[in-house]
């Protein structure tokens, strides 16, 4: 590979991380941090989903609020 071709190549490696973070307004590391934050959430609530399904008696509505929260954080995100 000509050094020409390596550094278009590593120019569009880089671009494919950076591209959907700069449309969102973050840098690769702040979206890492975001996203990284909401799955950790999202397993929390499919977890309380899923033992609320055995026993219905428990985390009654903890799946449904924790996806309340994330949708608002999602959706109101760049007005604070």
């Amino acid at each position: 590979m000509t050094e020409n071709a390596q550094g278009q190549s590593h120019s569009q490696l880089l671009k494919a991380f950076t591209d959907h973070p700069s449309s969102v307004g973050e840098t690769y590391w702040q979206h890492f941090f975001f996203a990284s934050r909401f799955s950790l959430r999202l397993f929390g609530a499919a977890l309380a989903a899923l033992v609320h399904a055995v026993l219905p008696f428990l985390f009654d509505k903890t799946a449904s609020n924790i996806i309340a929260k994330l949708h608002y954080k999602l959706t109101h995100r760049f007005e604070d």
